[in-house]
């Protein structure tokens, strides 16, 4: 009979062997998983007003290329064989926008997650990691890559490096966050310091935005790196975390998650739960506080465009260092950013500052102080001016309007509606319309009416009057609409059917 020592020495030896391999499988399997990318897209960019406002901000626009700053973010996650479809989470007002500029893009969302209210980035990305882990299933785990969709990247060879060597790091159960490496002392960003000099290193601690002798001992240091905001974990990890450090953040968010709507590609979060959910960001509830926070170095050309001086260093520049878009006419002008969208500027004899002019606003400010933009913004809000809000030129899931002139119990509109869209049949309480069709063919409903309106016909709404516009062909529909009446606010709508799930 064999000695059972010879059977317990044998196992000994497979086991190990065994374990070993076993991990490699593992972790062969892991580093084979796809990131799934999370783009944060519900901030207002008030410091890039008159351009950016809370209905039509920053990242929907096409600040430094053709492309919007969503659809830049969405182009730089694309790669198949390293990024599955991102998840976008967005305030509930611009969904739409979303929708449309990933389908201009070419881009297929896995989902949209609709935030009620603003909450911060800690708890948008706890739900995003929820919605992660129901695709993923319940056994499995996902990679996060989480990144603002209002950021810039011009390598992305690098951007793409970093993301692979935090990768390995994130599959070890580490919260990574990306630490710009800098090339001033910038002080519109918070700085990381690390433990360390290259590599993925321990993050020591996470600083506020410094005055500028601050920041200058910060570069100078080579210990500090700009926090950019971005970060890569895992969504169990990111999860446990957030329950251990923020337990009513945490149950908040799974509380709005599970009675979350779905509606097409949207995820509607529950507005009761949302709302009890803490205001925190990712930094001061997590990263701040765990054990496992690690910061890989970036050099990728990054920039958070968080200002108009940011646009002017990221812009061609002419003889004069100069940064102009549009109509613009210079002489003796230096160091300046000018942007025009309709109408001519023409700028003499200064230097080092930002003039940019919208549909309804101009503004003009020193460089040094374009910070200070976003307390101009407060001053309006607290006037209840519509500046801070919406363009002259506002857009809806069916096509756009603008609003061509208003005034004492009237308005004028330009309204175009894209091929096959419907607005919905609604009605007003306070005022009457008139449709002037220009070019296209109009499918009007009047109550229990319908009736076909095409180029140079015109029809009339009577006030409280059941009514719908309708585009049912192939080109866009573009009319003139001419309101009258006591109000004339968006708010007089009572919609009764609506394609896209509108109530108000």
């Amino acid at each position: 009979m064999p000695d059972v020592r010879h059977y317990c020495w044998a196992l000994s030896a497979i086991i190990p062997l065994f374990a070993v391999n076993n991990k490699k499988i593992i972790n062969k399997k892991y580093m084979a998983m796809r990131i799934t990318p999370i783009i944060l897209s519900g901030g207002n960019g008030s410091r890039l007003w008159p351009q950016s406002r809370a209905l039509y901000p920053k990242q929907f626009l096409a600040l430094v290329n053709e492309k919007t700053m969503l659809q830049n973010t969405l182009e730089r996650v694309s790669d198949s064989s390293l990024y599955s479809a991102p998840v976008v989470v967005a305030n509930e007002e611009h969904r739409f926008i979303v929708a449309e500029q990933s389908r201009d893009a070419g881009v297929e969302l896995n989902n949209i997650i609709l935030e009620p209210v603003a909450r911060n980035t800690a708890p948008a990305v706890a739900v995003a990691a929820l919605d992660a882990l129901e695709t993923m299933g319940a056994e499995e785990d996902a990679l996060l890559l989480v990144l603002a969709a209002d950021h810039v990247i011009e390598n992305l060879r690098a951007f793409e490096n970093a993301v692979l060597l935090a990768k390995q790091s994130a599959l070890e159960s580490k919260l990574v966050t990306f630490g710009i490496i800098p090339d001033q002392p910038e002080t519109g960003y918070g700085y990381i310091k690390a433990k360390g000099k290259s590599g993925v290193q321990l993050v020591e601690k996470f600083v506020e935005k410094p005055d500028k002798i601050t920041a200058e001992g910060y570069v100078a240091s080579g210990d500090y790196y700009w926090n950019s905001g971005m970060f890569l974990f895992s969504a169990r990890q990111y999860l446990n975390e957030l329950q251990a450090l923020q337990p009513v953040m945490h149950k908040s968010c799974v509380n709005a998650y599970q009675s979350a709507v779905k509606d097409r590609d949207f995820i509607r979060l529950d507005k009761g739960s949302f709302d009890e959910c803490p205001d925190n960001s990712i930094d001061y509830a997590v990263m701040e506080k765990t054990s496992s926070a690690v910061v890989v170095p970036m050099d990728a050309g990054w920039c958070d465009v968080g200002s108009w001086s940011a646009l002017w260093m990221l812009g061609k520049k002419d003889e004069n260092n100069n940064t102009i878009q549009g109509d613009v006419i210079l002489n003796d002008v230096k160091n300046c950013y000018i942007h025009s969208e309709k109408s001519l500027i023409a700028v003499v004899g200064v230097q080092d500052l930002v003039i940019t002019e919208s549909d309804d606003a101009l503004l003009i400010a020193h460089k040094d102080c374009v910070q200070d933009v976003k307390k101009v913004v407060e001053r309006l809000k607290e006037s209840n001016r519509p500046e801070t809000q919406m363009h002259r030129k506002v857009y809806r899931p069916w096509g756009f309007y603008d609003s061509v002139d208003t005034g004492q119990r009237f308005q004028v509109k330009r309204i175009t509606v894209n091929a096959g869209e419907k607005l919905s049949v609604q009605k007003h309480h306070h005022r009457a319309e008139h449709w002037v069709v220009v070019s296209g063919t109009a499918k009007v409903t009047l109550g229990n009416k319908e009736l076909l309106v095409t180029e140079n016909q015109s029809t009339y709404i009577p006030v409280g009057e059941v009514h719908a516009l309708e585009n049912p062909g192939k080109i866009p529909l573009q009319l003139i609409e001419v309101q009258t009446g006591s109000y004339l606010g968006e708010d007089d709508i009572v919609r009764f059917d609506d394609l896209y799930g509108r109530t108000q």
